[in-house]
């Protein structure tokens, strides 16, 4: 019997109605989610309300997931992408009720190229969160994920602001090459 990986598992329990494993899910993924949101939407409120409307639609569909791989994260990535369009059209419907001329800003559709390199984008985020050490991750969810300050994520963790702070850094210039080396292929 093969092992299953973490996401597998707290996605069995979820699909049976744990909400403490689906919190856990919502904690390790929210982050890539947001960006995903945000790199289509271009709008922090939007990419929030969407990061939410993906969590709450994988919360009902989660009985009938058949979890592929290892990581939940695509097929987030893949809800949140279909709710950043529905965003799209909603706000080009409303747009087109409250005012004469259309915003050039705001596209007719998504574009597929996008959405390829915005998957890309989840796997290498996951992938290269997957790569640092625990004590990293931990820092990464508290600050990035939870919106912890260092000073509290310290305290958390039972480590200096000055750990939490540096650490943090070389974490988030990892990230950005990630996410350059994604946007460059």
């Amino acid at each position: 019997m093969s092992e299953r990986s973490e996401d597998q598992e707290l996605a069995a329990r979820a699909a049976t109605g744990d909400e403490s494993a689906f919190r856990l899910l919502y904690r390790a993924h929210v982050r890539p989610v947001y960006w995903i949101a945000h790199s289509i939407l271009n709008s922090a409120v939007d990419a929030e309300d969407v990061t939410q409307e993906t969590f709450v639609t994988a919360w009902r569909k989660l009985p009938d997931l058949q979890l592929a791989g290892e990581s939940i994260l695509p097929w987030l990535a893949t809800i949140c992408r279909f709710q950043s369009a529905n965003r799209l059209r909603q706000k080009r419907r409303d747009q087109l009720h409250t005012t004469d001329a259309a915003d050039e800003t705001l596209a007719d559709t998504v574009n597929v190229e996008d959405q390829v390199i915005t998957a890309a984008l989840a796997d290498r985020i996951a992938k290269e969160i997957g790569t640092l050490s625990a004590l990293d991750q931990d820092i990464f969810r508290l600050c990035a994920s939870e919106g912890y300050a260092y000073e509290a994520a310290a305290a958390e963790l039972g480590v200096s602001h000055a750990v939490v702070r540096n650490r943090l850094s070389r974490v988030r210039t990892r990230m950005r090459g990630a996410v350059e080396e994604v946007r460059d292929a």
